[in-house]
């Protein structure tokens, strides 16, 4: 077929698809509904993607964290009993660890108070201060090292604790910005006196902002304590997790070796029994996150398939009737020299055109969709990707491809005098 073929066959079909308004636009809403969902799944997926990995990112690659429990659980009764049994990680082990392990740059301890189903040591935690009161924070006591494990957190006023503080279990406190937003508003918090579980702390320094993933708790939500208070305090929240950081120019596999190897001994592990805890880099965030969002794209494929079939299928419907209304139009044209092929693109233009439009209009509509999302809940950053708008555009010529071939086949495969004969 010529370009100029091509150009009158397209012509032809716009301006049937022109005279059909109302039919080819509820022809097309399957379509319409398939491409928009993936379009708008795949734009929110691909902003909470690039969300997640520069979260990972701003921890580093050599940083790691020793947990009792695998990462990830959330049903400890679900655990298998050799895991349930695990010890306890002690304070302690972070100093003796790092001094066993010449590759790793620190290794710290600390440990979390607050209400969450299955934490050992959980309970209410709440702050005040002349009557403004904030309650369910998240209390964590620290070592000095705390803010070099996690780089993403910083201190935005005063100062941070330091190995004094935590020697003598001193009764400062860091809060979270959200924290002493609303405690003390446009108010200098470092210096004052909150109440802490009833007890008084000064602040010592107040965290720059820095909000939970998805909008969920936070460094915001933070009230930080010298360790040495917070086992004091709290010897209930035995659950105590230990972070490390692999010395630059040291291997982070060596690092890591020389960890697991010295908590193994301090833990007394026999050297056939596997480990009784858990390493893990921050990719661990990356590989679970990718899981759920895999599940989740297949889900919407599955979703929008449907619906891009019910589309496809409407297509067929329509090219059918279509061939029905123009028998005598084909008869014509065929009369007066038009081949089989010409008909044939003739109909499956036709059809690739209706199915092209739907998929531009799903495009807009999921465009217009990952907007609202990301203005009514910036947490959840919606990003589009060209790859996935040209998909789109390609799924559905697709359909029209698939689901226009029979009709236009069907047109082709005409006798041109029973076509004149038609009425």
């Amino acid at each position: 077929m010529t370009r100029a073929e091509l150009r009158e066959n397209l012509g032809v079909a716009l301006a049937t698809l022109r005279a059909n308004k109302v039919r080819s636009s509820l022809t097309i809403l399957g379509i319409v509904i398939g491409v928009s969902s993936v379009i708008a799944v795949a734009a929110i997926i691909q902003g909470l993607n690039r969300y997640v990995q520069d979260k990972v990112e701003s921890l580093g690659s050599r940083t790691y964290f020793i947990t009792r429990f695998p990462p990830g659980t959330f049903n400890f009764s679900r655990l298998p009993e050799h895991i349930r049994q695990r010890k306890y990680l002690e304070f302690a082990h972070a100093r003796l660890t790092a001094e066993a392990s010449p590759s790793v740059e620190f290794v710290t301890a600390f440990g979390t108070r607050m209400a969450a189903m299955g934490m050992s040591g959980a309970g209410v935690n709440e702050v005040s201060y002349e009557g403004q009161r904030v309650e369910r924070i998240i209390l964590r006591g620290i070592e000095p090292e705390f803010l070099q494990a996690f780089p993403m957190f910083s201190i935005e006023q005063g100062r941070g604790i330091t190995r004094t503080d935590d020697t003598h279990a001193r009764a400062v406190v860091v809060l979270g910005n959200a924290v002493a937003d609303s405690l003390f508003g446009p108010i200098d918090p470092v210096g004052k006196q909150v109440r802490l579980n009833g007890k008084l702390y000064e602040v010592i320094g107040v965290m720059q902002k820095e909000s939970g993933m998805f909008g969920g708790p936070g460094p915001d939500d933070f009230v930080l304590t010298p360790l040495g208070d917070f086992r004091k305090r709290y010897p209930e929240a035995k659950e105590m997790v230990l972070a490390f950081s692999v010395a630059p120019g040291r291997p982070a596999g060596e690092g890591r070796e020389q960890v697991e190897q010295a908590l193994r001994r301090l833990r007394k592990v026999p050297p056939a029994a596997p480990s009784d805890f858990d390493i893990t880099s921050p990719d661990f965030l990356t590989s679970m996150w990718n899981q759920l969002t895999g599940a989740l794209v297949i889900l919407t494929f599955v979703i929008s398939s449907v619906g891009l079939m019910v589309g496809g299928i409407g297509v067929m419907n329509i090219m059918l009737i279509s061939v029905t209304e123009r028998t005598m139009e084909i008869g014509v044209r065929k009369a007066i020299g038009a081949r089989r092929m010409d008909i044939r693109a003739q109909f499956l233009l036709e059809a690739m055109t209706l199915s092209a439009v739907g998929g531009i209009l799903g495009i807009l509509c999921g465009f217009a969709i990952a907007l609202t999302v990301r203005l009514l809940v910036p947490a959840i950053p919606a990003q589009i990707s060209m790859l996935w708008v040209g998909l789109g555009v390609s799924i559905s010529v697709g359909v029209g491809l698939f689901f226009g071939y029979y009709p236009a086949n069907r047109a082709a495969g005409l006798d041109p005098i029973e076509c004149l004969r038609y009425e």
